[in-house]
């Protein structure tokens, strides 16, 4: 058994508090000011390049950490849940700009980062490394995702939806033969979060797969709603 390397993370603590609200203050300022970047194009992706390789130094940190302190483990510690794959894919989406990425990272992205934000999955709390790699990496893809709608002018689509529901259903049976193989729990495709979920609403297992592919799409069509841009198209929205 690993021993506690601090002290442990409690939800709705005042940690976890402070996390929500700071996340909560870069979003207001990120809406204040959308309309205010007047740096150039080139400048602007310099800064986006800056910031994935400041995601990608904090992600391969925590990697080093699991095996230096002896947690990494094939059944747990591989890049298969599904903020690890919206952060992945918010380093690409930052590096190249790519509509298909901001798709994916907008939709399962923000979905899944809030609801990890707000249930986090995590043992150690402030002011250990893990702490501030959990909450800075999800709130990295949130804020990605609203930077590229607000201030690239990037607009989310129906077709996204469609694009991003199936790419989870094609990543399922994968990630589901790799938790049978390894016995892992990655997406928790064989069982709930023990510290309480949105899962606990959703029935059973495995119904609760199911209930979650709705609530999946209904969560995407609202983000649809809330975000896209009824006055004018982007020129982004047709690719």
């Amino acid at each position: 058994m690993l021993k506690q390397e601090g002290q442990a993370f409690v939800m709705f603590s005042t940690a976890h508090v402070v996390a929500i609200v700071g996340l909560v203050l870069m979003i207001v300022l990120l809406v204040v000011f959308k309309n205010k970047w007047t740096t150039s194009s080139q400048n602007l992706q310099r800064y986006e390049r800056l910031f994935a390789v400041s995601l990608l130094g904090m992600d391969l940190a925590y990697y080093i950490w699991l095996f230096q302190s002896g947690r990494w483990s094939w059944s747990n510690s591989l890049p298969l849940e599904l903020c690890s794959i919206s952060l992945v894919l918010t380093i690409v989406l930052l590096w190249t700009g790519n509509k298909h990425v901001y798709d994916f990272v907008f939709y399962a992205g923000i979905g899944g980062a809030l609801q990890a934000i707000a249930t986090p999955v995590l043992d150690l709390s402030f002011p250990h490394f893990r702490y501030f790699h959990f909450f800075y990496t999800h709130a990295g893809i949130v804020l990605v995702a609203l930077y590229f709608t607000w201030v690239k002018g990037y607009r989310p689509t129906f077709k996204g939806i469609l694009k991003t529901m199936l790419a989870l259903n094609v990543l399922l049976p994968i990630v589901f033969l790799i938790n049978v193989l390894f016995d892992g729990n990655y997406m928790f495709l064989r069982s709930k979060p023990v510290n309480g979920s949105l899962l606990d609403f959703l029935g059973p297992y495995p119904w609760y797969i199911v209930s979650l592919e709705v609530v999946a799409f209904f969560i995407f069509v609202c983000l649809w709603l809330v975000f896209r841009n009824t006055e004018k198209t982007s020129s982004k929205e047709s690719l």
